[in-house]
């Protein structure tokens, strides 16, 4: 039987709501995660240190008894933001970044930004001040394609930011094309980008597999197979700017199977055991370790987890959905009803 372990990961884009849902999917996260960096679109945004503070105390309530498990907090950034909560969010010790969602671009994104240069006071001092800016990377323009608003965010908005701010750094969030990917890769080392694991394994095929499949609609949306191709190549190089983020981001089955459904897959059920599954299709596991408790950790600037997790090679069927804490719903996980090859092994169980 094959074992992998692995220093235990982090998560550097996650979703865990708040109320029912919040204590429903935080253990699935706390139980392969040392870190994870907590997105602040609650509805109202997570926008001030108070707010973050307050919101952390109620993520720490949830955590299983036992847990060794340290959320990260973020701020959403609006045009109201102000140098000053930047001071404050520097000087907290547990907010490492501010989050940019141009308005209307995704879950919980009408708070954010409608003109950016509203907000360049604060994107100074937080450069400054050493904090990273998590950016949301798709433009808004109502005549864009849906499947071009990556690039045209990264040519349009984000390349004349990095000119005008050249020691900001900047996380290109959830990346999903060939060219985001290349853009990485050429920008100066204060740009990294995250990768989720449905980019890793799944093309825009997978969202219209005999009818639409709303659990596999998320923002933004799958790409082509070459997309796909370029992603697994990019978190499979060992380059040290790309790293795990799973944007795991739940919503009850009510929700997803509507008429006008919520985008987001929820994957922090096996969030790195699918990641193992992509390393391993390309013969890279020996790269997992790098890219999930290494590369986000050093751009961030903190050491390593101390501790590891043990992956083994055992197919088990991912189940149907997970009730909710509360009201009666369920939530669907990504490969719901799938069988997927790895499998994480319960602390203190051996292979």
């Amino acid at each position: 039987m094959e074992t992998l372990t692995l220093l235990r990961p982090d998560d550097w884009h996650l979703h865990v709501r708040d109320g029912a849902m919040l204590r429903t999917v935080l253990p699935h996260t706390a139980a392969r995660f040392g870190r994870a960096l907590v997105m602040p679109n609650l509805k109202p945004p997570v926008a001030t240190v108070a707010e973050a503070s307050a919101y952390r105390a109620r993520i720490l309530e949830a955590l299983p008894a036992g847990a060794r498990f340290t959320p990260l907090m973020t701020l959403y950034l609006t045009e109201q933001t102000t140098p000053e909560e930047i001071d404050r969010a520097a000087e907290c010790g547990f907010i490492p970044a501010v989050k940019l969602y141009p308005a209307g671009a995704t879950t919980n994104s009408a708070a954010g930004v409608c003109a950016l240069e509203r907000t360049f006071p604060v994107l100074e001092r937080m450069a400054e001040r050493n904090l990273v800016l998590c950016v949301h990377g798709e433009s808004t323009d109502p005549t864009a394609d849906i499947f071009d608003r990556e690039h045209l965010f990264v040519e349009q908005t984000l390349a004349p930011l990095m000119q005008r701010f050249p020691t900001l750094r900047i996380v290109l969030e959830h990346i999903t094309t060939r060219q985001a990917a290349e853009f990485v890769r050429a920008a100066p080392d204060t740009l990294a980008a995250t990768i989720t694991p449905q980019h890793l394994l799944l093309n825009r095929n997978a969202i219209f597999h005999g009818g639409v499949r709303p659990h596999h609609y998320c923002l933004p949306v799958l790409k082509r197979e070459e997309h796909r191709r370029a992603l697994l190549e990019a978190a499979t190089s060992a380059h040290p700017r790309f790293f795990l983020g799973t944007d795991s981001a739940p919503h009850a089955r009510a929700t997803k199977e509507a008429a006008c459904g919520c985008a987001g897959c929820y994957s922090a059920h096996a969030a790195i055991e699918l990641y193992a599954q992509a390393f391993a299709a390309a013969g890279a596991l020996d790269r997992l370790e790098a890219f999930a408790s290494r590369n986000g950790a050093a751009f961030y600037g903190l050491p390593p987890n101390g501790d590891t997790i043990t992956l083994v090679r055992r197919a088990h069927t991912v189940p149907e959905s997970f009730p909710l804490a509360e009201g009666g719903d369920t939530l669907v996980g990504l490969f719901a009803g799938e069988t997927i090859e790895w499998q994480m092994l319960p602390q203190g169980e051996s292979a």
